[in-house]
């Protein structure tokens, strides 16, 4: 027998239920087939059968009837099932619960009873089923309502008018127009227009995030305020979106190798109940005994047990950005004992920021940043945007300079409130007669992956800015989660040069280091920590990481929001930067495979104990049939546990940075 998972591929994309594959527990869980109405028709005639017993003197047979046609239309899904399976060569576990509602029918003292017990059992197992699948839905809740966020319409941009189209329709270079409260239909970037983006359902971030003309935005997250024009970069199946969504039905859809040894040898376990059965039968020639076995037995709990505990890690997973391919690296993150970090976009944030304002004279730091970022205004370099990020972040209002002109690779010229200003590196201030010793009280070290700008006004250097790849603020924290979760190993590998490499190294806490690696290097060194019999973890940004990516146990691409390498590159994806959601994972991952144990050991004594007490009598049909459908929602409320797995972890808000102050010894800023 086949055990499907509890969310199939075809029941999101298609919204139909022609379920012609097993699910959950092997009995074909087609709650959406089966109309309540028809049950609540199935319990009525059962309940008028008591009725007319109780209160129709010693003529029963009007009871009986009513008892039969309740029985039966309660028991026509079940034994609906089982002969759609005998037709298609299988023997599951459907026709033990059709054997079971025959046996009952002819069991009892009288017919009348028999009925009335067939149509129980058959009660009891078709509400179990609908409980345990509402149940379930609250662990798959994230992932179903991620999936269904995809726009079906889009408002599309055609010369001055506006209409509205498929979504499906749209095309790379297409304008929409996306108005508050609307979900985003594709990828693009705003072309005007401002707004909050509420991009929780793709990063894991809860927060809005503000969004200008420039910016990119993705799929299926929602437009909170601002009328937005795009245009369209990826639609369709391409969109950030689209691979997110296609990467958590997979996931769903992969099994852990537990479940694959239990699909081999599933097929077993029919004939083996129904063999005890005959044994039961045999022995105590008791038809009752015999429906109690054949109820008992039925493993809903055990095969529950890996199904509903995967589903809630992946709903847990994706609502906080991580997504996992294939649900066995979930039990692969429980065993990985040694973490290999790329450097430069994974333990930084691969992005210049301001580090110094180091004035000279009696110039202030904010006056420095002024000048400096006023002049910088029209440069899209790095360096004028971690000086505009700055200058923002203290406040500055910046005036446009005057006499602009940049000189690629050496720096800039311009006018700031009449005096002239030349800022880059020292060569290019000697270049416009700047002629002072302005180099000799730098304390900043390029060697160390420090980029120097000095800045001078009117022929006289005011002062020098250093710059860096700054750390990421949670790096320090989250490599010291995983050493004290019980990670053996922590190490950075980078291409950078050694300098660099050990400052950073230094500034996050991690004690191993190699530097000056190729691409080959980092994949030997990770083969090497393997051969000594690790299991590694390969962390790095998706785009020059991927063979040491592919090299690992596993592969945790950053950043992966937007990133069709990264996506594609590793194992599990985080679609943000917040390097916390890696003990995270690991603990997730310990705790999915204690919780899959927990259930594999509650549904074998259940099974065992339960079957023991049928053959002895100690349990009749109807309380096998109640019996059964605890033990299955048992396990489905265990799993359900993890669903809750890392709500104490916010959204990564990088600390204010210092106000830019009078200090001579300048100012450290780091990176929003």
């Amino acid at each position: 027998m086949q055990v499907s998972s509890l969310l199939s591929r075809k029941e999101i994309h298609e919204h139909h239920h022609d379920h012609d594959h097993d699910h959950d527990c092997g009995h074909d869980h087609e709650h959406t087939n089966f109309r309540m109405t028809t049950m609540v028709a199935g319990v009525v005639f059962i309940a008028n059968s008591f009725f007319m017993e109780w209160f129709g003197g010693t003529d029963n047979q009007m009871a009986g009837i009513s008892a039969f046609i309740g029985a039966m239309i309660l028991g026509f899904p079940i034994l609906r099932l089982a002969v759609k399976d005998i037709t298609r060569g299988m023997l599951t576990i459907n026709e033990l619960v059709a054997i079971a509602f025959l046996a009952a029918i002819a069991s009892g003292e009288s017919q009348l009873g028999g009925y009335q017990t067939a149509g129980i059992v058959a009660f009891f197992m078709l509400l179990g089923e609908l409980i345990e699948t509402r149940t379930a839905a609250g662990a798959r809740a994230s992932i179903a309502s991620l999936v269904k966020m995809t726009p079906t319409k889009a408002r599309r941009i055609s010369g001055n008018n506006e209409e509205e189209v498929a979504a499906s329709e749209l095309k790379v270079g297409d304008r929409i127009r996306i108005r508050p409260g609307d979900n985003i239909a594709a990828d693009g970037k705003i072309v005007s227009g401002q707004g909050s983006i509420n991009q929780a359902n793709i990063t894991g971030e809860s927060l809005p995030i503000d969004k200008a003309t420039g910016d990119e935005v993705f799929a299926g997250t929602t437009n909170l305020n601002g009328v937005l024009e795009v245009e369209v970069t990826r639609a369709g199946e391409d969109t950030t979106f689209g691979r997110v969504r296609d990467l958590i039905l997979s996931a769903e859809q992969t099994k852990l190798p537990i479940m694959r040894i239990i699909d081999q040898y599933m097929g077993y376990y029919t004939p083996l109940v129904l063999v005890i059965a005959g044994i039961v039968w045999f022995f105590t020639g008791d038809i009752e005994r015999v429906v109690s076995v054949l109820v008992i037995s039925c493993p809903c709990a055990f095969i529950l047990a890996s199904p509903t505990a995967m589903v809630a890690a992946l709903a847990s997973a994706a609502r906080l950005g991580v997504l996992i391919k294939n649900v066995g690296d979930i039990e692969i993150a429980a065993r990985i004992n040694a973490f290999v970090f790329d450097k430069t976009g994974t333990l930084t944030t691969g992005e210049l920021a301001v580090s110094r304002l180091a004035p000279q004279g009696d110039i202030k730091p904010a006056e420095l940043l002024k000048v400096a970022a006023t002049a910088e205004k029209f440069s899209n370099h790095p360096t004028a945007k971690a000086l505009a990020n700055l200058a923002a972040e203290a406040g500055l209002t910046l005036a446009d300079p005057g006499d602009f002109k940049e000189t690629a690779g050496k720096g800039v010229q311009a006018s700031v409130d009449g005096a002239s200003i030349v800022i880059g590196r020292a060569q290019w201030l000697r270049e416009n007669g700047v002629s002072d010793d302005f180099e000799a009280k730098v304390d900043l070290q390029e060697a160390e992956g420090y980029s120097l700008l000095f800045v001078a006004r009117d022929g006289a250097c005011i002062g020098w800015i250093g710059l860096q790849d700054g750390t990421r603020e949670e790096a320090k924290e989250a490599l010291a989660d995983l050493l004290g979760s019980g990670v053996q190993r922590v190490a950075m590998v980078s291409g950078d040069r050694q300098p660099v490499a050990a400052r950073v190294a230094s500034e996050i806490g991690c004690a191993e280091v190699v530097a000056e690696c190729l691409p080959q290097n980092k994949v030997d060194y990770v083969t090497d920590l393997k051969s000594r019999g690790y299991r590694v973890a390969v962390i790095g940004d998706g785009v020059n990481d991927a063979p040491a990516l592919a090299a690992g146990d596993m592969g945790v691409a950053m950043g992966a929001a937007g990133s069709e390498v990264a996506v594609q590159s590793a194992t599990i994806a985080l679609m943000n930067n917040d390097l916390r959601r890696l003990p995270f994972l690991v603990r997730l991952s310990r705790n999915t495979r204690s919780v899959i144990n927990q259930n594999f050991l509650f549904g074998i004594l259940f099974i065992i104990l339960g079957m023991a007490a049928a053959s002895y009598g100690i349990i009749n049909p109807i309380v096998a049939a109640i019996l059964h459908n605890a033990g299955s929602l048992i396990v489905v409320f265990n799993s359900a546990r993890l669903v809750r797995q890392g709500e104490e972890l916010v959204p990564f808000e990088p600390e204010s940075t210092a106000e830019v102050g009078d200090s001579a010894d300048g100012m450290t800023a780091e990176p929003a």
